[in-house]
């Protein structure tokens, strides 16, 4: 185990070696005057040893808290992995890891995009906090009925302690790989938000070139990014074996556009094809390359002896994309059904994503069904830590998911959604609360409500049918939006509805 309480000894194998000791009907108090006398005899015996006794040997003993490797895929939908139950997508190395520990069927990104998701998870904090509600720098169009918000920054602040920040005073080593998008310039980048060691990605797309990355890191040309990405990851944890670490996977992967290696994408056009929902075979071939990478970091961190002292959590920073939002490119990526929609939208499609944690030991094998986000991340990964109550942001909007992660649950609690912004979806503001959830329409007065234990494809609106609920859901949600000062959009004084959907560079500030 690698959570200690005080006074419990919780180690697997000494509870096996005391219960050989002890009788199983021994009183507290004749217990301890057998384990009194027990040590005592255990002391005069081995107060010195023989002058021919061999060395002790045997590995160090293990960090008193767990290393920790988070790995996030880019648009990585909640039906695209195996596990998730869509067998058309190989995904055998994830579907193994998730199987070996506490998968969640309800689990959310904290927005239906990338910076503000990333963003969150980084800070503990809402994106209706943060004000970093929309990707950076954000999507713009002109004429439509409301004009939408700005970034309240175009980065992530530097006054907010990250949790990698929390973690290296705890005397982790810190390492981001990957996808970044909380800001440009060393300023904004990983290493000046308490990451030691980091490589960013710069250029567009998955091979070498145009992808590049800062600082500079040496690729050959025709490489694929996730195979970088991952070696990257597997060095930094070589290097750190014997010390406690923080990495984080951050791919590119499975983020338009759509391309992976021509072997590949061959492959996965040859096999059979489901005849009810999407299937791109160059899309399957990238969550298939993310899986692949994924089992060689798996197998690499348990032949270095860390499978039962490393946490790891793998999730998706928001929902999968079916198309991208403009509709220029006619390519249809994946499907989120049964849930409904995709990204840039805040129906379940946009939000709901794969997660699962693993650390043999210590977390049970199961799946739990509580409701989780993204936010939740940053106190897990501190206590997880042991970083000190004290040291921890006054501010957090998440709950640590340590109960669950040691075969328990939390109270229930109302999940909070904010995304004003045109993208697939309109500007809108949601309320999960139990089984409920409740979706606020910037550009209408009526909310839409929907059970998501009894319709997880939000097809029915249960809004007129239960008004009363309805009231009170909206009236919660609302209080929640002016406690954040949660930017809003505004009536727009250029709407035209003939040039409503068109799309436009957004003005500077």
């Amino acid at each position: 185990m690698s959570y200690f309480r005080a006074g419990q000894m919780t180690h697997p194998r000494w509870t096996a070696e005391l219960s050989t000791f002890i009788p199983p009907d021994y009183t507290d108090h004749v217990m301890l005057k057998y384990l009194t006398g027990l040590s005592l005899f255990f002391l005069l015996c081995t107060c010195g040893p023989a002058p021919d006794a061999a060395p002790l040997t045997g590995p160090p003993p293990a960090p008193p808290h767990p290393n920790i490797l988070f790995v996030l895929v880019d648009d990585l939908g909640w039906m695209d992995l195996g596990v998730q139950g869509n067998p058309w997508y190989p995904t055998p190395n994830i579907d193994r890891v998730a199987n070996e520990g506490m998968r969640f069927t309800d689990y959310y990104a904290p927005s239906t995009v990338c910076s503000p998701s990333r963003a969150a998870m980084m800070s503990g904090l809402s994106p209706a906090r943060t004000g970093i509600t929309d990707f950076i720098p954000g999507h713009w169009r002109p004429y439509e009925e409301l004009r939408v918000p700005t970034n309240r920054t175009q980065y992530l602040p530097g006054e907010v302690t990250t949790y990698a920040e929390a973690l290296k005073a705890q005397g982790y080593a810190t390492a981001y790989f990957g996808k970044w998008h909380l800001g440009w310039g060393p300023e904004h980048a990983p290493m000046a938000q308490g990451f030691d060691t980091a490589h960013v990605q710069g250029g567009w797309g998955h091979f070498v070139p145009p992808i590049n990355f800062t600082p500079p890191y040496p690729a050959d040309t025709g490489a694929y990014l996730t195979d970088i990405l991952t070696d990257m990851t597997i060095d930094f944890i070589e290097a750190h074996r014997d010390t406690q670490f923080l990495a984080v996977l951050s791919h590119f992967a499975v983020h338009v556009p759509l391309e992976a290696p021509d072997e590949m994408v061959d492959a996965a056009g040859k096999r059979e094809q489901p005849t009810d929902r999407v299937y791109n075979p160059t899309y399957v071939a990238m969550v298939e390359s993310v899986d692949r990478n994924f089992g060689r970091l798996i197998t690499r961190l348990d032949e270095l002896g860390l499978r039962e002292n490393t946490l790891v959590v793998f999730t998706s920073d928001n929902g999968g994309l079916r198309q991208i939002y403009d509709k220029s490119d006619e390519v249809i990526a994946t499907t989120n059904a049964p849930l409904r929609d995709e990204k840039g939208s805040i129906y379940e499609g946009g939000i709901r994503v794969p997660m699962f944690a693993r650390q043999p030991g210590t977390v049970p094998v199961g799946v739990t069904g509580v409701p989780a986000t993204g936010m939740d991340l940053y106190p897990t990964f501190l206590e997880v830590a042991g970083v000190p109550r004290e040291a921890w942001p006054d501010t957090l909007d998440g709950n640590s998911l340590l109960p669950v992660l040691q075969g328990g649950t939390l109270a229930e609690r109302p999940l909070y959604f904010h995304y004003p912004h045109y993208h697939h979806g309109r500007p809108a503001a949601a309320l999960r609360l139990g089984d409920y959830k409740l979706i606020r329409q910037f550009d209408t007065e009526a909310p839409e409500l929907y059970n998501l234990a009894a319709d997880i494809s939000e097809s029915t609106d249960l809004a007129a049918s239960e008004p009363e609920r309805a009231a009170a859901m909206l009236a919660q949600l609302n209080d929640w939006l002016r406690e954040m000062h949660a930017p809003l959009p505004v009536v727009n004084p250029d709407f035209d509805v003939a040039r409503r959907a068109e799309w436009g560079p957004r003005p500077e500030e």
